[in-house]
């Protein structure tokens, strides 16, 4: 029997070492974003330093990747950090660079054997030289992959991307009239893919801030309380029940063919 209440399903999950089994999903949602919320928090509540919740967020990525690539998700987009980021400590920042670098030379060749295809949203201009060389070689290594897409948005934010979008329109000459949602699409950092069909919030706070803003308009929205290093195999279930649960519609009735109509429903 499924939970139907949004309050059974969408509560704190204690973290477990144990990985449950997989369980039947009514649904399986093809584009799953995540916000990574709760890091900061999660440390002080155990008397670490935000640095060390980091890491720990860190750490939590790679059970989450396996256990959404077993569920057959085909494209896993992940916020790391955002352009609003760079108000925060320099200390923190320069953490958060070296533990994107440590992930990459700990875990790329094991996402390549995997079949792993990695990829970047955001501005990498910005990013420190040893860092953004790391990123571009783990995107040309792991371009062939086809088991995942795991897009790292790495100083991103939704609304510079429709920016950039229309500063391409403009510098390509567009007519205004020719201006349309799909020219806009096909210029955002998620080109060619699919637009995010779940998007889910750890840490308690319940919006958006700034993710995706285009691109999931018509996704799910799950948010949890469970703090992102405790988000494990136990939450991504919880998430992808909820998700088998909601009537996808994207502004149509519910003659269940919605999903033909809806524009952007192609890529991986």
């Amino acid at each position: 029997m499924f939970p139907t209440d949004p309050e059974e399903i969408n509560l704190v999950v204690e973290p477990t070492l144990t990985v449950p089994p997989l369980p039947h999903l009514r649904a399986i949602p093809r584009h799953v974003a995540i916000t990574m919320d709760g890091n900061g928090r999660w440390a002080e509540s155990r008397g670490l330093s935000r640095v060390e919740g980091h890491r720990a967020g860190a750490d939590a990525i790679r059970p989450v990747v396996e256990r959404l690539a077993e569920h057959g998700v085909s494209v896993l987009t992940l916020w790391g950090f955002s352009t609003e980021n760079w108000g925060r400590p320099r200390d923190e920042v320069q953490a958060i660079f070296r533990l994107g670098r440590d992930f990459i030379d700990q875990h790329l060749e094991e996402l390549d054997e995997t079949g792993i295809q990695l990829r970047h949203l955001g501005n990498l201009e910005r990013l420190p030289v040893w860092l953004r060389r790391r990123v571009e070689k783990a995107i040309e290594r792991t371009k062939n992959n086809s088991k995942l897409m795991l897009n790292l948005a790495f100083n991103y934010g939704g609304r510079a991307d429709i920016v950039e979008a229309v500063q391409d329109l403009i510098r390509e000459g567009v007519n205004a009239d020719d201006v349309t949602e799909e020219s806009i699409s096909s210029r955002l950092a998620t080109e060619g893919l699919r637009e995010p069909d779940l998007l889910i919030r750890t840490g308690g706070e319940v919006r958006v801030s700034n993710f995706l803003v285009w691109q999931a308009a018509y996704a799910e929205y799950y948010f949890t309380k469970t703090l992102w290093p405790d988000f494990n195999a136990h939450a991504i279930d919880a998430a992808l029940i909820d998700f088998g649960h909601r009537q996808r519609r994207f502004g149509l009735v519910d003659n269940g063919d919605a999903k033909e109509h809806f524009p952007n429903s192609s890529g991986p």
